[in-house]
């Protein structure tokens, strides 16, 4: 009988080396691991893929208007804060995200899991989305100029970028106040930058945030075809648990491989002391929390039409635990 073999598109996870190395294998099948650049756009209909990561919103979207075409598992790939996903230039005078009400915000995509969390530290500061007027478009020249806002635009409001400039070029020249964005441009961290994040101390906004909410955003989740897991009901927790394992392996060999930035080991120093120690794990009801949060932004950003239950965006594992 031939075994069964699962072809899983990722991006390029550091925790996914002891897997890729072969420290850890899966038992009862096989697993061929993809690195991505950028998500796959449709695993579903994949004729390369069995499962992978995919946004939490565009899943959500798809359940709310009822595709089931994947089925997504509450293990969540990607998961991040987002008070330092906002960035300024360092001439300027706000600090705060309250502040950014009557500003104009650039977005590097609308429907972005990143980005409907990121309007959520601005929605809990008082700062709603016609509080703001949004520009959406690629950070830099050397992005893909390409659809942002995904049928969510309102002219006079949610616009593309004017002539399609880099978001980072209207904003060092003061034609935007603020860009949302999940990875800093290139030369961000350099001192001549002329960038910033917007609050100087992410890092405690960020702390401060976690002990009001409980939890770290997830961004993207693990999914696969419905037929596999139909036909090996087994599979979707046997791969989770896999992937879960790959990563608490990297996690340990990381505290004692921490020499590949001066100061990593503090930062796991102050993982360790000041979040729960369950602050990564994956599973429906360690997570429910966060995704029943995840599915009222969703809806009261306009993201979907109706108020999705975490049983209705997790059926699988929502039955099971």
């Amino acid at each position: 009988m031939e075994r069964l073999t699962i072809r899983l598109a990722v991006r390029d996870w550091d925790y996914f080396t002891p897997l890729a190395l072969g420290d850890i294998k899966p038992e009862g099948f096989d697993l061929k691991i993809d690195r991505v650049g950028t998500l796959v756009n449709d695993i579903a209909t994949s004729p390369d893929y069995d499962a992978g990561e995919v946004s939490f919103s565009r899943y959500a979207q798809g359940r709310a208007k009822g595709d089931h075409s994947l089925l997504g598992l509450p293990h969540f790939l990607m998961r991040g804060f987002r008070q330092r996903c906002i960035i300024t230039t360092t001439a300027s005078p706000l600090t705060s995200p309250a502040q950014l009400k009557g500003k104009r915000i650039g977005v590097t995509g609308w429907q972005d899991s990143g980005n409907t969390w990121t309007r959520t530290v601005l929605r809990e500061a008082g700062v709603e989305i016609d509080d703001a007027y949004w520009f959406a478009g690629r950070l830099t020249a050397d992005h893909p100029i390409v659809d942002r806002l995904a049928g969510f635009g309102r002219p006079g409001r949610i616009e593309p970028a004017p002539e399609e400039r880099p978001l980072i070029e209207l904003l060092k020249a003061g034609e935007l106040d603020a860009v949302f964005t999940p990875f800093m441009p290139e030369g961000f961290f350099l001192a001549g930058s002329g960038l910033r994040q917007l609050q100087t101390d992410f890092y405690q906004a960020e702390l401060d945030y976690f002990n009001r909410v409980g939890y770290v955003p997830g961004i993207h989740i693990l999914a696969m075809k419905p037929a596999l897991a139909e036909q090996h009901p087994w599979l979707p927790q046997a791969l989770s648990d896999l992937i879960t394992r790959s990563y608490h392996v990297w996690m340990q060999k990381r505290e004692k491989y921490a020499d590949t930035t001066p100061w990593l080991l503090d930062d796991l120093r102050r993982t360790a002391q000041e979040l729960p120690a369950n602050w990564n794990e994956n599973g429906f009801t360690v997570n429910k929390k966060m995704i029943t949060d995840f599915a009222n932004e969703l809806y009261q950003q306009g993201l979907t039409k109706t108020l999705l239950t975490p049983e209705l965006l997790f059926p699988v594992a929502g039955k099971g635990e």
